[in-house]
């Protein structure tokens, strides 16, 4: 029997019985089995839609920011001021209007003014930012919800309606906030001019700045503690863990790119501020809380120097990067591990 079986198993198809164009039809196949599957129309097109959705948005950004930038580049090279204008002549002086700022202690102080300014202003946005999200956290559905109102009304108000109200409140013959200083005691801040002094304008700047930029923090931190698991801080507090080192070892490493985009975006805009910083004072008393964006428009709008407000404008953006580039380094490095 085995003999007899192993006489009639099947082996594979007999060369002899299988027909010539069966036979070709399976070489072909073969063949075609071995072919390396050529790229289709629709992937290639899959390839390049996202390039096709984002283009309206890159023409649209070139169109509104890339030209005012390169016309302002070319500006900063040339002496543009009324008598250029009124004869509509082009006067080019090279890098004169670079060289003569670089060497001015004006635009030094106003520059090593601003980033005091704005890493003052930085640290205050996120610490308390940080603080009223993690309030937000722990809050009720009720109290959470009127608090949030409250942050949203703060950051919608436009900036020179605030400026007008951080006006009143600190007008030195009916300011609420000397009146209320003064009814507990201390008599000294009677009739006290907050704007005529370099460090108390500076305090009423900053107020205004952070107290609209609170709400971006503490709302977005709170959105970024809800996607951590609950099971992380009942373990964290299983283990004893205080509420410090919760935060510290716990929901820093975890929400550590929220903090990082997060302060890096106050970075800019903070160093950016004008209309609080103008509106409320114009830059005085003296021009001792110039920023660099107030001091580029006072040089440029103000003395008519436009040239010179160009060149102060673009060292402005170097500087800018230069506080940027630690953020730079970090999303290229994630890039390469992507």
């Amino acid at each position: 029997m085995a003999a007899q079986y192993r006489g009639t198993k099947t082996r594979g198809p007999d060369p002899a019985a299988t027909p010539p164009q069966a036979g070709a039809a399976l070489v072909a196949g073969s063949a075609k089995s071995r072919r390396p599957a050529r790229p289709s129309t629709t992937g290639r097109a899959s390839r390049f839609l996202p390039y096709l959705l984002l283009l309206p948005t890159l023409v649209a950004t070139a169109a509104l920011l890339g030209y005012p930038l390169v016309r302002n580049l070319l500006i900063s090279f040339q002496t543009l001021e009324p008598f250029q204008l009124i004869q509509h002549t082009t006067e080019w002086n090279g890098f004169g209007n670079y060289a003569d700022q670089l060497t001015s202690s004006d635009f030094w102080h106003t520059a090593g003014r601003s980033v005091a300014f704005t890493a003052a202003n930085v640290v205050l946005i996120m610490v308390a930012g940080t603080l009223i999200g993690l309030l937000l956290k722990r809050l009720g559905k009720r109290m959470r919800l009127l608090l949030s109102i409250g942050l949203v009304f703060a950051w919608a108000m436009p900036q020179v309606a605030g400026t007008t109200v951080y006006q009143w409140l600190f007008d030195t013959r009916n300011g609420v906030v000397n009146w209320g200083l003064n009814g507990l005691g201390w008599h000294a801040m009677h009739n006290y001019n907050w704007l005529g002094h370099q460090l108390s304008t500076f305090a009423v700047i900053t107020l205004m700045v952070v107290w609209g930029s609170i709400p971006f923090v503490a709302l977005n931190l709170f959105a970024g503690l809800t996607t951590v698991s609950a099971e992380i801080f009942e373990a964290a507090r299983m283990d004893g863990a205080s509420a410090w080192r919760t935060f510290w070892q716990v929901v820093f490493p975890i929400l550590k790119p929220f903090f990082l985009s997060t302060t890096f975006l106050e970075v800019i805009w903070v160093f950016k501020a004008f209309t609080q910083v103008y509106a409320l004072n114009a830059g005085g008393p003296e021009g001792l809380t110039e920023t660099l964006p107030v001091y580029a428009y006072v040089e440029g709008f103000g003395n008519q120097h436009f040239g010179t407000g160009a060149a102060i404008s673009m060292l402005t953006i170097v500087i800018l990067m230069a506080l940027m580039s630690y953020y730079f380094r970090v999303i290229l490095k994630q890039e390469d591990e992507l």
